[in-house]
């Protein structure tokens, strides 16, 4: 079954939250929670990874944000500076490359001192029907969505090792358990992720590194720009509370794994979806007609 060979057209609407949004919407956290902590965020430049940054600097965390787009990295950071006040860099790297990973992780601690908690949201994915992959596509989402992932938690635990440091990992995934019609390959990559989790969580534990994900539903961010219009329209019927998340779902989650709030906390997934784990259907690509059934 083929529903599209194509991605759909980039658009440019105000999904999401303004950055003056970020820097005032309410939060339960108090304002000192991550005072001092140094954070790096992959993909921090726009989307999940900004909100992320803006609510951790907000926090009082020192914050690196890295992704492939330096004018966008750029743009946050003089927004949070002129908004926060917040002390924050950012570098322009890929995920893919384990050589630019760790020269994140060293510039990081040599331009802050130390780092504390990492957060992998950096990964993309198009709809397309498994059937139509390309091999450079299919490639392309396993290298970033897993092992750049991976570079990230493996580089971050030698620099913690190395300085007998704890650490934090929190890593966005998805919600794989029933599969992931028309993203088979990134549910595939984020299933590994979950596994990489649970796995590294235990062997990495006498170092003092705790390592946990978040699984986010149907968030709204400027990343709905990927999606075809009729899409968009069922997103906020894939789970039981009939609506979109915001970013803020999404940040003050990882904030809550990765604080003393989550000291006991370990390999484990945090599923932030609306209840869409258990009902409702994902369609990033539209529904194809075999499925699309009156209720």
């Amino acid at each position: 079954m083929s529903f599209a060979k194509t991605r759909p057209p980039l658009r440019n609407q105000d999904y999401g939250m303004s950055d003056e949004e970020l820097a005032s919407a309410p939060t339960v956290y108090r304002s000192d929670l991550l005072k001092d902590k140094v954070v790096i965020i992959s993909g921090g430049g726009s989307g999940l990874g900004k909100a992320m940054a803006f609510l951790m600097a907000r926090l009082g965390a020192r914050i690196m944000i890295c992704g492939r787009r330096e004018e966008k990295l750029k743009t946050t950071c003089d927004s949070m500076a002129e908004l926060l006040g917040a002390d924050v860099a950012y570098r322009a790297m890929t995920i893919r490359d384990p050589e630019a990973v760790t020269e994140l992780m060293d510039a990081t601690w040599e331009r802050f001192g130390k780092l504390d908690i990492v957060v992998n949201n950096g990964g993309g994915q198009y709809p397309q029907a498994a059937i139509d992959f390309s091999d450079k596509g299919w490639n392309a989402v396993i290298d970033t969505n897993l092992n750049g992932t991976w570079y990230m938690m493996q580089r971050a635990a030698r620099l913690w090792q190395k300085h007998e440091h704890p650490g934090s990992i929190v890593t966005i995934v998805a919600n794989v358990d029933r599969g992931m019609p028309q993203v088979a390959h990134t549910c595939a990559a984020r299933a590994g992720v979950i596994g990489l989790t649970k796995s590294v969580s235990t062997e990495w534990a006498p170092l003092n590194i705790r390592v946990n994900c978040v699984s986010p539903g149907s968030v709204e961010t400027e990343g709905f720009n990927v999606y075809s219009e009729d899409a968009l329209k069922t997103f906020p019927y894939s789970n039981p509370m009939k609506r979109l998340g915001d970013a803020f779902d999404i940040a003050e989650a990882v904030i809550y794994l990765s604080a003393p709030s989550a000291k006991f906390i370990t390999g484990e997934v945090l599923t932030v979806d609306g209840g869409n784990a258990q009902w409702g259907d994902v369609w990033p690509g539209g529904i194809p007609d075999y499925f699309n059934v009156k209720r």
